[in-house]
């Protein structure tokens, strides 16, 4: 037995590996992953696939911009844990490279006294996670916002405002991996004894011995490919929002108090690094996976989502909380009625229609919404499987945390 188990080991091929790690997906957190890899271990060969012509194009280029605080996240779960280190690290990241940021603070506002309790259940999860917290009742709210209306609100000082899309390009700069821009993965081949071979659409074939999938909204289908199963679907859901024409009404960050039974935090105003104000995102199914507005359909993206049992689960339980977000996606009036809630001398005229964004939100088969970051492996992979909103903020630590397990993988293949 011994001698046959050297016979085999002499006739393996040599592969010609084109890198040691292959991370999929150019936005923040592939990126953070990529840079984190060759500073832990320097001389490790990366390479990263990117179907778009840059960086960042989706989740990381199409949200608020916000650094959050991580007040929301439930004590020691990985957003928790990831989004107040990551905050630290994002002011400190951008402040070294010259990234445009700020620390803003911002206001978590109760319109109703049935969101007092919630109020004040963030109070204490913010002490829990360690973030200060200020408690201020209707008179002191107009200190820091004078044209929000409130009962009562908090004061985070701790969430900020930055370039996303600049700490990416950033981070890809820096990382020295080989970035392959306009490279969109259509077949896997992974062997556990070998590696992993990845063939792109223009038929070129990228092999190395560990693959990192951080495809965000197409995680489930890379997963697949891999031979993986992810016992989830993600499921995209669309966060419109809508320009402030009358800049000057908010000073900062304003939130309202969000409900626990979802991870979308609800329909906020936001000043960002540019000086103009966005408000939103609702959170409505989208079509497609990339289905930035109703018309765009992708009927094979669809029907995966209407054959996955989680979405139907899904839909059942929470029907009423997703007919409101319709109605807001349809009716600017619905939407600004729910924007009057905090702002009352907003008018639908002071909206402008801005871009919107999908969120990749994993979907387990009961029905279940993620709502904490997802990492899984198998044998020489490494995936991201749920990394929506606070993934930008955190996504410093999250890129280490994916960077350990691949070295370790890449240590056990030899």
């Amino acid at each position: 037995m011994h001698y046959r188990s050297r016979e085999v080991e002499q006739v393996r091929p040599k592969i010609a590996y084109d890198c040691d790690v292959l991370v999929i997906g150019g936005g923040i957190v592939g990126l953070s992953t990529a840079y984190a890899i060759t500073r832990a271990a320097p001389g490790t060969r990366v390479s990263v696939l990117e179907k778009e012509p840059g960086p960042a194009r989706h989740q990381t280029g199409r949200n608020s911009g916000v650094i959050h605080s991580g007040i929301y996240y439930r004590p020691g779960s990985l957003k928790a844990r990831y989004a107040v280190r990551g905050a630290a690290e994002m002011v400190k990241f951008c402040a070294e490279y010259g990234i445009a940021h700020a620390v803003t603070g911002k206001l978590i506002v109760a319109t109703e006294r049935d969101e007092l309790p919630r109020l004040h259940a963030l109070v204490q999860r913010g002490r829990e996670n360690g973030i200060p917290v200020r408690e201020l009742g209707a008179p002191q709210i107009a200190e820091y916002e004078p044209e929000v209306r409130g009962l009562a609100a908090i004061h985070v000082g701790t969430t900020g405002i930055c370039d996303f899309v600049g700490v990416a390009r950033q981070l890809a700069g820096s990382s020295g991996a080989d970035i392959r821009y306009g490279e969109r993965l259509v077949r896997v081949d992974r062997r556990p004894e070998f590696g992993v071979a990845v063939e792109t659409a223009r038929g070129e074939v990228v092999r190395a011995r560990v693959l990192v999938n951080c495809a965000g909204l197409h995680c489930d289908e890379v997963a697949r490919l891999t031979g993986d199963d992810p016992g989830m679907r993600i499921v995209p859901f669309r966060g419109e929002y809508y320009e402030l024409a009358r800049p000057g009404l908010v000073r900062g960050l304003v939130y309202p108090v969000p409900d626990p039974a979802f991870p979308f935090l609800g329909v906020h105003l936001t000043r960002g690094i540019d000086g103009g104000v966005h408000i939103g995102p609702n959170a409505v199914p989208a079509l497609a996976r990339e289905g930035y507005g109703w018309g765009t359909v992708r009927p094979r993206e669809l029907a995966g989502t209407l054959t996955w049992p989680g979405s139907w689960h899904m839909a059942g339980r929470h029907w009423r909380y997703g007919a409101g977000e319709l109605r807001r996606s349809v009716s600017k009036s619905a939407f600004t009625s729910a924007v009057r809630r905090l702002l009352p001398a907003v008018t639908a005229d002071d909206l402008v229609p801005a871009a919107a964004g999908v969120r990749a939100q994993a979907v387990l088969r009961d029905g279940t919404l993620v709502d904490d970051f997802l990492i899984r492996e198998g044998a020489r992979t490494v995936h991201v499987l749920n990394a929506p909103s606070p993934a930008a903020t955190a996504s410093l630590p999250i890129g280490r945390e994916v960077a350990r397990r691949a070295l370790a993988a890449l240590a056990a293949a030899g």
